[in-house]
């Protein structure tokens, strides 16, 4: 007899589905300046600049199926949902909470770092409370498991060999802050649960992520992979490119400054520092105006205006 419970917005027994939740927004915040001892003549002007995320891989625009592998193929299921503003999205579920010792992995596809050193993974999830389901044996579980594997190129993934053998390296085991039981999806209440998890250093051209299932009953929702930079700006009469973050959280990546037309380097060359979480920080040197100019707007050097003078 076929079993279905429900994992969280989505049934396991049906094609389509819908699911009550909503996308994470993101704010701008200002970027700390930290003024070295050693910088000189260095004026923090301080600008609502938000660090930056460059998305590589977000599921939530895909248009058509995802296409991820998944294995075995009696585990994770890609469906079609709508959010809560009608909008199509692509899940995938799983729910063999019921057969014990299981091993379900899924694989997305290959995902080109574009020379990032660090990868952040943001996943939206919602987990059934095994303690909900009745009659669940004590495999169901709550929790599943984050890895990645780093190659130069895509590779065959639909063989045995290739997830019996693939050096696979964990990131984490992700735990949801909150489940949910039949009573909560019978009032349209959905725990969507948001955890971000962030591993590095990398020097391969692309890797692809895994998820492994091991008994529980949850729907992915949605899988956002990124990088952070520290944005392009000009402060104090210097300009500043974009810059990518470290391999580690705790990185900090030297970026020269230019200065601004009509400016010169003051002692030593100017630089900032960006950290891991895309601020600039730590400002060594300056620059100022050249003789024969003067600022306009803390950022522009113009020529100072001749005073004509009249004897009489």
């Amino acid at each position: 007899m076929h079993r279905s419970v429900t994992t969280g917005g989505i049934f396991c027994a049906r094609k389509s589905c819908v699911v009550l939740s909503g996308y994470r927004l993101c704010g701008l915040y200002i970027p700390a300046m930290t003024v070295d001892l050693f910088a000189v003549l260095w004026v923090i002007i301080t600008t609502a600049v938000s660090a930056m995320e460059e998305t590589l891989m977000d599921t939530r625009v895909a248009t058509a199926e995802l296409g991820w592998t998944a294995y075995p193929a009696s585990g994770w299921e890609e469906v079609s949902g709508y959010d809560e503003n009608l909008n199509t999205i692509r899940t995938y579920q799983v729910c063999n909470v019921f057969e014990p010792s299981q091993n379900n992995w899924l694989l997305t596809t290959f995902i080109d770092r574009r020379g990032a050193q660090r990868i952040y993974v943001e996943m939206r999830f919602t987990v059934r409370d095994c303690s909900s389901i009745p009659n669940v044996p004590g495999s169901c579980k709550e929790t599943f498991n984050l890895y990645y594997y780093e190659t130069d190129s895509v590779i065959a993934t639909k063989g045995t060999a290739f997830w019996m053998e693939a050096p696979y390296l964990k990131v984490d085991t992700i735990a949801a802050d909150e489940s949910f039981s039949q009573v909560d999806f019978g009032g349209r209440l959905m725990k969507v649960n948001t955890e971000v998890r962030s591993f590095g250093p990398l020097s391969k051209n692309g890797f692809y992520l895994a998820f492994q299932d091991y008994g529980a009953c949850m729907s992915l929702l949605s899988v956002r992979v990124f990088y952070k930079k520290c944005p392009s700006v000009v402060q104090n009469f210097a300009i500043f490119p974009e810059t990518m973050t470290g391999a580690e959280s705790t990185s900090l990546v030297i970026a020269r400054g230019i200065c601004i037309p009509n400016s010169e380097e003051v002692d030593v060359p100017i630089k900032l520092y960006c950290n891991g979480d895309g601020e600039w920080m730590v400002p060594i040197g300056s620059c100022t105006c050249k003789a024969g100019f003067e600022t306009d707007n803390g950022n522009v050097c113009r020529g100072k205006e001749k005073k004509l003078s009249i004897t009489i």
